[in-house]
């Protein structure tokens, strides 16, 4: 077996486990009601939301149920991989592991695929499952191209959170720590980022309070490129027609790959000089 064949074998291996685990029985009833349930639930041609707000197509209704990914999406991936380096540095493993012949970088790769296809894979089956009831319910198809990007954006930021979280599990000396970490940086992009686009926007002068101010939105369009959801969101948005937030379609595929290549880097330089 070559070296390559046998790193994606153990890559394999792990998500199948990772699949499978008793983590993922519990998160699975979240995932449905998010994913899935937002779609449905947005695609209601009777649904009562504000003006602006109401879905014209099958990608404005896919887009405004991404909250489901935004949320119990990537709470999944940070809960999956948290402990992806801790535990085995608790119990031992962790040192005979890094003594294997295999260099370090291949396994952070296995590392980094196998929590992530863990659960990439049902969140793809999720959303592919949303496109049809948004289909089914409205009678609008979202065109190739939208679920192409609708599903490649997803497992981005998927990606994003579970380097994260294997970074914070390669930091932290204990399982705690390392889902306390996991936990601050989804709580911070997650539901603290609008508070701190709010507060940066007043201490700059922009208007703050009218969601319709252009000024407004452009700064929070730009200061959420230093946000992996501010990103995930612009990746959509480069598919919908007259969305306007200071930041082109070409910027957003630039700030995807930005956050795509620095975060793996910091895991496997971090990986490189860890002392099990």
């Amino acid at each position: 077996m070559t070296p390559t064949k046998r790193m994606l074998h153990l890559a394999f291996a792990l998500g199948k486990e990772r699949l499978f685990s008793t983590r993922m029985l519990i998160m699975l009833p979240i995932l449905l009601l998010f994913i899935p349930g937002m779609a449905w639930g947005f695609a209601d041609p009777n649904i009562q939301l504000p003006a602006n707000q109401i879905p014209e197509n099958a990608t404005e209704t896919m887009f405004l149920a991404s909250i489901g990914i935004v949320f119990a999406g990537t709470m999944a991936a940070v809960l999956i991989a948290h402990d992806g380096i801790s535990r085995d540095r608790t119990n031992g493993v962790l040192e005979v592991r890094l003594s294997q012949p295999m260099p370090r970088w291949r396994q952070g790769v296995v590392m980094i695929i196998g929590h992530w296809t863990s659960i990439a894979f049902p969140v793809t089956f999720l959303l592919f499952i949303s496109m049809l009831l948004v289909g089914y319910r409205s009678d609008m198809w979202i065109p190739l191209g939208d679920a192409i990007i609708y599903v490649v954006a997803a497992m981005l930021v998927l990606l994003w959170y579970t380097v994260f979280a294997l970074l914070a599990s390669s930091i932290a000396r204990e399982q705690g720590s390392a889902i306390a970490f996991s936990i601050g940086l989804w709580f911070l992009f997650t539901l603290l980022w609008v508070l701190f686009t709010t507060l940066l926007a007043a201490l700059n002068g922009v208007a703050v309070g009218d969601t319709q101010d252009q000024g407004y939105l452009i700064f929070e369009g730009r200061l959420d490129l230093l946000s992996p959801n501010g990103v995930y969101h612009h990746l959509l948005e480069t598919r919908l027609d007259g969305v306007e937030r200071g930041v082109s379609a070409l910027g957003a595929y630039i700030a995807a790959f930005v956050w795509t290549i620095v975060p793996l880097y910091l895991f496997q330089r971090r990986l490189n000089r860890l002392v099990p």
